[in-house]
């Protein structure tokens, strides 16, 4: 399985997903290639936020490895599973689509948790306290997803 994180820089909220779903996937003996970028460009190259970082260690989770990147629309060909963060993510991404097979694999990382709901993870980058809340949504979702693939 080949899973794509995707929210605005690439900084926060999708790094935390990468870094979630590649340890709970290495927990359960799975051989999955995880990955995350952003929607936009203007972070690539850079770590992710200090304070994602943080909450990922404080939780076990090392994403200090992970570099942005901007999503890309050979991305659609290479990922099965394409997860973004909010409803602003996924129309940016569903635009970029050339096919219903590319549409077909995109979707909220909270529809794992709520269907259908089209909830948001809210954008920690302005709210020092956000962070935890985020990292324990995506955990939440992570969770979901894997249990539905063991």
């Amino acid at each position: 399985m080949k899973i794509l994180m995707v929210c605005l820089g690439n900084i926060c909220r999708s790094p935390l997903a990468e870094g979630i779903m590649k340890h709970k996937a290495a927990e359960h003996g799975l051989d999955w290639h995880i990955d995350s970028a952003g929607t936009g460009s203007w972070h690539s190259g850079q770590l992710p936020d200090r304070r994602s970082i943080a909450i990922a260690r404080q939780k076990g989770v090392d994403i200090t490895y992970q570099r942005a990147r901007q999503f890309h629309t050979g991305d659609f060909e290479q990922f099965d599973m394409i997860f973004v963060m909010d409803t602003q993510n996924l129309s940016d991404v569903l635009r970029l689509a050339a096919t219903p097979a590319h549409r077909e694999k995109v979707a909220l990382i909270l529809d794992q948790t709520s269907p259908g709901q089209r909830l948001s993870v809210p954008d920690p980058y302005y709210d020092d306290n956000g962070f935890e809340e985020v990292f324990n949504m995506l955990d939440e979702a992570c969770h979901h997803f894997i249990q539905r693939h063991i």
